[in-house]
């Protein structure tokens, strides 16, 4: 018989159990890829995991980072230290936590945050990605577009938190990242960082502008997390500033946690 390769064997059998073999061991690399970060598991209630863990961890792969910052390899199994600024409603797993302390702060929820490396983001010349305008050369405010820099700043209280200071812009992507914000006024002045993603930029009346921002309250503006170096910002404190903002969308108001019906 044409395609036969036995007396119960064919090509069509052959192709099919080669697929099969290929399928399963494609899952097998899959499954083995995507725990080089993140593994082992831990126990919901307890935070109990398993310290060797053996099915389908894969071996360490060493990635070189750009710009000379070394390199690094995973899996690692390195754990997350941090301590919780929260506390469970109950034990049994499933069940939620809540935040202690300042919930804009608590890095749980909405405002939840990774520790990501605390080096700035760099362009692919090796150049600081994200910096104020006044320190971007070659870069303005198009032609016709406000000018944010000197426009008051309104929080979800519809009280005036601060006036934007400066733009930081993105050199790479070409736009607008956060808006420098200064707060408070002679000596405990100082300025925080305000996500573009966080502000809608309200027109009223001829040539009044303002930036509106719902997450958080005036008064919440004085606990955005700040850069440690002026001008520069890391990206572990870009992801603190943005967890910040978006644990106010919950936590801002005691209201916002309320069920709607």
């Amino acid at each position: 018989m044409i395609g036969s390769l036995g007396g119960s064997l064919d090509v069509a059998q052959m192709v099919l159990y080669a697929f099969w073999l290929f399928f399963a061991g494609l899952l097998w690399y899959l499954r083995q890829e995507d725990r080089r970060e993140g593994y082992p598991l831990e126990e919901d209630a307890t935070g109990r995991y398993n310290k060797n863990p053996f099915l389908f961890i894969p071996p360490k792969k060493t990635f070189v980072l750009p710009h000379g910052q070394g390199t690094k390899q995973v899996p690692d199994f390195v754990r997350d230290t941090r301590p919780l600024s929260a506390k469970r409603f109950a034990k049994a797993p499933g069940y939620p936590i809540e935040p202690v302390g300042n919930p804009l702060l608590a890095g749980i929820g909405p405002g939840s945050w990774a520790e990501r490396a605390e080096h700035p983001d760099m362009t692919a010349h090796g150049d600081l990605r994200i910096v104020p305008l006044r320190l971007a050369k070659g870069f303005a405010i198009a032609e016709g577009q406000t000018d944010p820099r000197g426009l008051p700043v309104l929080a979800c209280d519809g009280k005036v938190a601060g006036t934007v200071n400066d733009v930081w812009v993105d050199r790479s992507e070409h736009l607008i990242r956060y808006y420098e914000v200064t707060i408070g006024a002679g000596e405990a002045a100082r300025t925080v960082l305000l996500p573009n993603n966080f502000v809608v930029v309200q027109s009223f009346g001829r040539d009044q502008r303002r930036l509106y921002v719902h997450a958080i309250t005036a008064a919440q503006f004085a606990d955005v997390p700040v850069t440690a170096q002026n001008g520069v910002v890391t990206l572990r404190e870009e992801d603190k500033i943005a967890a910040y903002y978006g644990a106010g969308l919950l936590y801002a108001v005691s209201d916002r946690q309320e069920s709607l019906l």
